[in-house]
């Protein structure tokens, strides 16, 4: 039987979305691993997102909260809002009482990553909040670490990301993620695959 990761995020500009890619990619090469990428459901008219400059969003399915009950592992994404997940996010989890309930999601591996506008807009704070969410749910909160090795201490050139997860710098919008950005992420993505279909494995024996 497949292990099932879901990669579920939401992203306004598309460094989220870019992210969430290769985190899919990552989960992906982990032989046995199923992985389905999903968007959260938007909370701005259109009118309001045009007026912010936000491109049009992707074709990736939208995620209602019983769907989640499917999966064995998340990797959830977001931008920062002062420090903390956008009122997207924070909304969609809003909707997961019912799972909450009855602890569906209780012993399921999560990992988060993120995009914030400059250095101290909220790479570690970002993460560390969206920790209570999964409390919460009994989840099992995933980081990185420092398993991705030396790209965890390049000095030399502007790095998003921490021990938390996989982050990039937005700046004003123009700035897009960077290759060790990029490359965090598939780690980010492979390393959960891996620990979701050990801990299913163990469960199984």
């Amino acid at each position: 039987m497949a292990v099932k990761v879901y990669v579920v995020y939401y992203s306004m500009y598309g460094h989220v979305e870019k992210l969430a890619q290769e985190i899919k990619k990552g989960a992906a090469s982990v032989e046995g691993v199923e992985v389905k990428i999903w968007q959260v459901p938007e909370t701005l008219p259109e009118e309001v997102l045009g007026k912010m400059g936000a491109p049009p969003k992707t074709d990736a399915p939208i995620i209602t909260a019983d769907e989640l009950a499917t999966a064995d592992g998340f990797v959830f994404g977001f931008p920062t809002r002062f420090g903390m997940m956008p009122a997207q996010f924070k909304a969609f989890l809003d909707s997961t009482g019912g799972l909450w309930r009855t602890q569906q999601l209780a012993g399921k591996p999560a990992g988060i990553f993120y995009s914030t506008g400059s250095q101290g807009g909220g790479q570690e704070t970002t993460a560390l909040t969206a920790i209570t969410q999964l409390v919460h749910h009994g989840m099992i909160f995933v980081p990185i670490g420092y398993t991705f090795g030396a790209g965890m201490f390049e000095m030399e050139n502007v790095k998003g990301g921490s021990p938390y997860g996989a982050g990039t710098y937005a700046g004003d919008g123009s700035r897009q993620p960077s290759q060790l950005e990029l490359d965090q992420a598939f780690h980010q993505g492979k390393y959960l695959a891996s620990i979701t279909k050990k801990l299913k494995n163990e469960q199984a024996a």
